[in-house]
């Protein structure tokens, strides 16, 4: 039982990895021809930076090479990372607006000629790379357009051009993060961790930087499970605030690095390598500015838009203290706090009624936070999936039933849910049969716990009276 116990609480974080993830906001296309050319910046701005932009760029349905499915959705989910980071220019190129011509042009003219030297610029990818060798024999990798091929590089984005173009660009910090596997960079100094000690990193803000993310190392292959990117659900984590490694209240590009790097080195079992690498300058890119943030933390959020933004920044920030296992409590509090700014907050029920449930246990509170999880989150199959594991461990095994059949309704192809009520009905209801039934639809979707499989192959030998 502690096995199965310990697959369950598994199976109800990689859900709420699920919940964080879905449900952003769609945001058009924006023109990069419609931005505005980097006005004369002299003197310092108010805060590090005078003006901040993230392109994104994503590719899913090439028009000669292998779809990708999800690559816009990841990227979308990007997108709105950024624009809750303050970011003043989030520009999106998606599919056919990510063409070799449309992309060459982005780097050659139009980003050297709008982005200012106070400015920080962040390049977010996710499509095909491809690797060639230059004359010297040595491997570089290049990005794939829309409209190329993946084995051969005359329309690609090679190393080589992305090197030049942060050579020409005047941006203080730039950051290229590349959910592919893209190498052949050479480096300036390792972009270690330089904060400790310091309550905030002056210096290095000070400095120019350039810095690459990258998913993966060469002969590897960028991991998406469920049609979305490990390395990209690893991002969107540590850009809500986890990857703050010091705690200081700034998030530097260096600890975004290394946390990406460790998670999904560890969720591999080292099978894909992210890099993190600092390829010009000696500074480090700021991408939370702790010091413009605690002057405002004495603001109230007023508006019901202001009321709702901080409510999901409160719930992001428990998610992300959960996934790093450190306090319940702490994520409890930044819950309740994210209710009470957005009492109708579905998910944040949700996610609090699994801490409940599991990390911090109170049964009742567990059942309290569940309903109002069905109630404001009706739509998602993770909060009647809680709500059943409630009821069961609470003794209400026919409550159970009825709640994980209706995850069933909302996704009948909830993997989890399967093994639950196979679990149930053997152990709890007595109903060999329908347990049978159940785990063979978990082992059909994917499933592979033992039990499960011992259970339908038991049946299976046994002949039928």
């Amino acid at each position: 039982m502690t096995s199965e116990r310990h697959c369950r609480k598994k199976n109800l974080l990689r859900g709420l990895v699920r919940l964080l993830l879905r449900g952003v906001h769609v945001f058009g296309l924006v023109s990069v021809l419609a931005l505005s050319t980097a006005e004369a910046q002299s003197g310092k701005p108010e805060g590090l930076y005078y003006k901040s932009w993230a392109i994104i760029i994503g590719i899913e349905n090439y028009v000669v090479a292998p779809p990708i499915p999800g690559a816009i959705s990841d990227a979308k989910k990007v997108a709105e990372a950024f624009r809750r980071l303050g970011f003043d220019e989030v520009v999106e190129f998606y599919d056919k607006d990510a063409s070799s011509r449309r992309l060459h042009q982005l780097f050659n003219d139009m980003l050297p000629r709008k982005v200012g030297r106070m400015d920080r610029l962040v390049v977010f990818y996710t499509g095909h790379a491809g690797s060639m060798q230059d004359p010297d024999g040595q491997d570089l990798g290049y990005l794939v357009p829309f409209d190329a091929q993946v084995n051969n590089a005359s329309k690609s984005i090679t190393v080589e051009h992305l090197k030049e173009f942060t050579r020409r660009s005047a941006s203080r910090h730039t950051l290229l993060i590349l959910d592919a596997p893209v190498f052949g960079w050479e480096t300036t100094a390792p972009s270690g961790l330089s904060l400790e000690g310091r309550q905030v990193p002056e210096s290095d803000t000070e400095r120019r930087a350039v810095q690459v993310i990258s998913a993966a190392g060469k002969g590897e292959t960028a991991v998406r499970p469920e049609k979305s990117s490990r390395f990209v659900q690893t991002l969107l984590i540590g850009l809500s605030g986890a990857a703050d490694l010091d705690g200081n209240g700034w998030l530097m590009a260096s600890e975004l690095g290394t946390y990406v790097v460790r998670q999904v080195e560890a969720a591999s079992n080292g099978t894909q390598r992210p890099s993190s690498l600092r390829i010009d300058g000696d500074g480090d890119t700021a991408l939370i500015e702790g010091r413009r943030f605690a002057l405002t933390l004495g603001a109230a959020p007023q508006t019901l838009s202001e009321r709702q933004q901080e409510a999901k920044a409160q719930y992001e920030r428990a998610f992300a203290l959960l996934q790093e296992g450190k306090s319940g409590e702490e994520a409890l509090e930044r819950l309740d706090r994210a209710i009470g700014y957005d009492p109708t907050y579905g998910d944040a029920y949700v996610l609090k009624s699994y801490v409940r449930l599991d990390v911090v246990p109170s049964l009742d509170e567990a059942l309290a936070a569940g309903l109002l999880a069905v109630k404001y989150a009706s739509g998602n199959p993770d909060s009647f999936y809680t709500l059943g594991l409630i009821h069961e461990k609470r003794g209400e095994f026919v409550e159970a039933e009825a709640a994980l059949r209706q995850a069933l309704l909302v996704n009948n192809i909830h993997q989890d849910v399967y093994f639950a009520l196979g679990a149930l009905y053997a152990d709890r209801l007595n109903d060999q049969a329908k347990s049978v039934e159940a785990f063979r639809r978990y082992l059909e979707l994917g499933g592979t716990h033992a039990r499960a499989r011992a259970t339908v192959s038991q049946a299976d030998r046994t002949p039928a009276p």
